[in-house]
């Protein structure tokens, strides 16, 4: 008997360990495999290139891996082309006669085991440079037969991956318009419904609301999860904590507007400082950042890594944000709303940017002055978190501003008022001196319409009702209009204005709205839009811009 319990012991931990993919929790890590970014960003450190795909599924930290990509949907004879860069491609291996599509029959093995330690392995579409897209209904469903009998439970002599079925398909489209999706899904779903296996959809759509190519189709089609890629964007991670980062807008629409009212929502993080040229935070921020935000929406499906060379390559950081899911992680359980701790929205009453208010399951923050209620519009108010309850009732408000991110609360009771901030702060900020006849801006003094200020070298515009909005930041109060001119500043010999290429130091951790200006490596920098923790100067970097009228060539003196 104890031989036996033993057996069985050891059968149920093999059962354990080789359990399948769940999507239903919220602890998952997705980590693209296929395009060697790492080697394609540091083509001199080939030790850390990508490694065959059976490297990334020894440990139990990466859930789910799409293979990126199909490239081109329909390449010579018809059929796709797919490249896994150093991997497989159809340059440097062979191909299917009569077409383009290369025989990658050498990763069934490692396809196979990844998934036996259970792992799903899905195959992305598209990419950045992908020549993708439809041109009829008839095409998209035909594709989705294609890829069936290519890739996963269907049949063909021309299978790349040999006897290996993948999991589901991926859309990474960042090109080539949206039109015919929907078809293409409903054709992939009727193969998918009759099936032995579970197989999935998923898409990566820009963090900017809606997405220019996926919007649409993300948004009439039934999909399993989405990843959204809060990178090279405005709205990056680069901007979280400040009404910027918008996590929230994608929950509601996972709530409100996918037809899955079950679709998980992941945070799309480079892997490394090259993986991307902007959004990149260390570890502990983003276990940070993902902690928090799983506690405050119920989509909450996990993370994704933009790749898994950069990952490891990075001191396997798909290890420690997993051991940072795990932690409170789960699967299937009902979400524990917080308390809708804001005070009810009111009808009728104006809020100055930066105002918390409870409405419709979510209390939301105003991005700048709001006089209408918070709508799926996301124009002026965005959702901070999901939440249970009303709210409180309003008959008196009060504010506070801050020197980081303004988050003025609009807080009302019957007695008294209070006031919540992101940081603390008793000393009023400024601008870096007026321009001419244009006072310098102060955080203490209130600016409506047309009011102008000058803040970083530059004039600016409020566009309405504002307090302690940075010129230049998060609650886009501000239009950023002409440099100082040479009415408020002493000229050099060649044309520069005297003091206006000195900044103060970059450093790390400070945030910087649009427009700020530092001083790294002998440089004056520029801020494209709101950064933190983005070294001006590096590579890939989108964030930062040299000033190029303290860095212009100098103009030549001709001889008579």
């Amino acid at each position: 008997m104890k031989g036996l319990s033993l057996f069985m012991l050891a059968s149920s931990m093999l059962t354990m360990a080789v359990q399948g993919f769940e999507n239903d929790c919220n602890d998952n890590l997705a980590v693209y495999w296929g395009q060697n970014s790492y080697g394609a960003a540091n083509a001199g450190d080939p030790a850390n290139w990508q490694g065959p795909l059976r490297q990334y599924c020894t440990d139990n930290s990466i859930d789910i891996i799409p293979m990126a990509f199909v490239t081109n949907f329909f390449g010579t004879g018809g059929l796709p082309v797919i490249n896994l860069a150093n991997i497989c491609n159809s340059k440097d291996n062979g191909t299917f006669a009569g077409t383009d599509l290369a025989n990658c029959q050498a990763l069934a093995s490692d396809i196979q085991y990844c998934q036996s330690q259970g792992k799903a392995v899905t195959l992305s579409l598209g990419g950045a440079t992908g020549g993708v897209g439809f041109s009829s209904d008839a095409q998209a469903s035909g594709f989705a037969d294609t890829l069936w009998n290519l890739f996963m439970g269907g049949s063909s002599n021309t299978r790349p991956f040999g006897a290996a079925v993948l999991d589901g398909v991926d859309l990474d489209i960042e090109g080539g318009g949206g039109s015919y999706y929907g078809s293409f899904i409903t054709q992939l779903r009727s193969h998918f419904n009759g099936a032995s296996k579970k197989y999935y959809i998923t898409a990566a759509p820009q963090c900017v609301y809606p997405d220019a190519n996926l919007g649409t189709t993300i948004s009439q089609n039934s999909l399993d999860a989405i990843y959204v890629q809060f990178y090279n964007n405005p709205c990056g991670l680069q901007t979280y904590n400040t009404t910027g980062w918008n996590y929230g807008v994608w929950d509601y629409w996972a709530r409100n507007k996918s037809p899955n009212k079950d679709i998980k929502v992941y945070i799309g993080a480079p892997a490394s400082s090259s993986a991307a040229g902007g959004g990149y935070v260390p570890l502990s921020t983003l276990s940070n950042i993902a902690v928090s935000t799983r506690q405050n929406f119920p989509s909450f499906g996990g993370v994704m890594f933009w790749d898994a060379s950069q990952a490891v390559a990075n001191g396997h950081i798909n290890q420690g944000i997993k051991a940072a899911l795990s932690a409170g992680g789960s699967c299937g359980k009902a979400f524990d709303y917080p308390a809708c701790s804001a005070p009810a929205y009111q009808s009728g009453q104006n809020y100055p940017g930066g105002s918390k208010v409870s409405a419709n399951g979510y209390i939301w923050q105003a991005m700048w002055y709001a006089s209408g209620p918070p709508d799926d519009s996301f124009q002026t108010w965005i959702p901070i978190s999901a939440c249970a309850g009303s709210g409180s009732g309003s008959t008196t408000t009060s504010s506070t501003t801050t020197t980081a991110a303004t988050t003025t609360t609009v807080s009302t009771t019957t007695t008294k008022a209070s006031t919540t901030t992101s940081s603390a702060s008793s000393t009023p900020t400024s601008g870096t001196g007026s321009c001419g006849s244009v006072a310098a801006w102060s955080s203490t003094n209130v600016y409506t319409s047309g009011n102008q200020v000058s803040y970083n070298g530059y004039v600016w515009t409020a566009q309405w009702w504002t307090q302690g909005d940075t010129p230049g930041g998060a609650a886009g109060v501000w239009t950023k209009g002409a440099a100082c001119s040479s009415a408020s500043t002493k000229r050099s010999l060649f044309g520069r204005a005297a003091g206006a290429c000195t900044a103060p130091t970059w450093q790390r951790t400070t945030q910087y709205p649009e427009g700020s200006k530092v001083l790294h490596k002998g440089k004056v920098y520029e801020a494209t839009w709101f950064t933190v923790n983005e070294e001006p100067g590096a590579k890939k970097t989108l964030s930062w811009e040299v000033d190029t009228a303290c860095h212009a060539p100098k103009e030549k003196r001709t001889r008579y």
